[in-house]
This record gives structure tokens, C-alpha cells and sequence, in this order.
């Protein structure tokens, strides 16, 4: 029997939070901290300095959690707060030297297995993992 268009597009919305929920997996046993945390620190080495509220926007969790997640960062010594040059009655946080040195150790744990397993893939392959990358990153973009 014939798939409609919206039965075909749910089939593959199950098939993609199922791998990407794998994947999530993965990458969460080859790394040495949460992913949430891990998220807070690529986004600070990327976007600079930010405020709590900022960062639970961009990662999109409750600023309760955010400022758990930013406590356990700051009691590691990853993070530090300062306030904002601009309004000093703002509080932003930022990396640490230790937390980059963290960060840049966490990335290379992390994508260690994904390079290996891409070197593994012919030239079409990883054309089509660029092309599906790009797509996954709309779909991560939409609001």
C-alpha cells in the first residue's frame, strides 16, 4: 500500500529522532562531560560572554537549569562570572582558561570515533553526510 506524503514525512521523522537519539548516546559515552554542559562551553567559546538568560535561550532550557548547569561549570573552574562592562548590575559568564583547555579536550574525545568512521567513507558518502549535515542544521535552526 501507497504511503501519502504525510505518512511518508512521519516515517521519517521516526527514523530520525531515532538515530539521532543513538547518536546522542554515542557521543555522550565518548565525552567526559554532559552534554549540557559540554553545550554551554561550545557556545561561550563561540559566542563570547553571555547572561544566564542568554544562554538558556540559545540552548533552550529553563534558566533554572541553566544556572545549575553554570553553578557545577563555575565549581569546576570553567566558568566565571563578571559583570557586564556595559551594566554592571548584569551578571555574564564567561570561559576560563582551564575551561577552554577542557573544551578543546572534550571536542577531540568526541569526534575522535566520528573521524575515524568518516575516513572509512568513499568520496559520494561523505558528500551526502555534508549535504545531510546542512539539513539537520535547518531543522535544528527552526523555531
Amino acid at each position: 500500500m501507497a504511503r501519502n506524503p504525510q505518512q511518508e514525512e512521519a516515517v521519517l521523522a521516526g527514523e530520525l529522532r531515532d538515530v539521532i537519539a543513538r547518536m546522542i548516546r554515542r557521543l555522550r559515552a565518548e565525552g567526559g562531560f554532559p552534554l549540557a554542559q559540554a553545550g554551554v562551553l561550545g557556545r561561550l567559546d563561540r559566542e563570547g560572554r553571555l547572561a544566564i538568560g542568554e544562554l538558556a535561550a540559545a540552548e533552550r532550557v529553563r534558566p533554572q537549569s541553566m544556572s545549575q548547569t553554570v553553578g557545577e561549570l563555575e565549581a569546576e573552574g570553567l566558568v566565571r562570572r563578571a559583570p557586564d562592562p556595559r551594566d554592571a548590575r548584569r551578571i555574564l559568564i564567561e570561559l576560563t582558561a582551564a575551561g577552554s583547555d577542557a573544551l578543546r579536550r572534550e571536542r577531540e574525545r568526541r569526534t575522535g570515533f566520528l573521524t575515524q568512521a568518516i575516513a572509512e567513507f568513499s568520496a559520494e558518502e561523505r558528500r551526502a553526510l555534508a549535504a545531510a549535515i546542512e539539513l539537520l542544521r535547518r531543522l535544528s535552526e527552526r523555531a
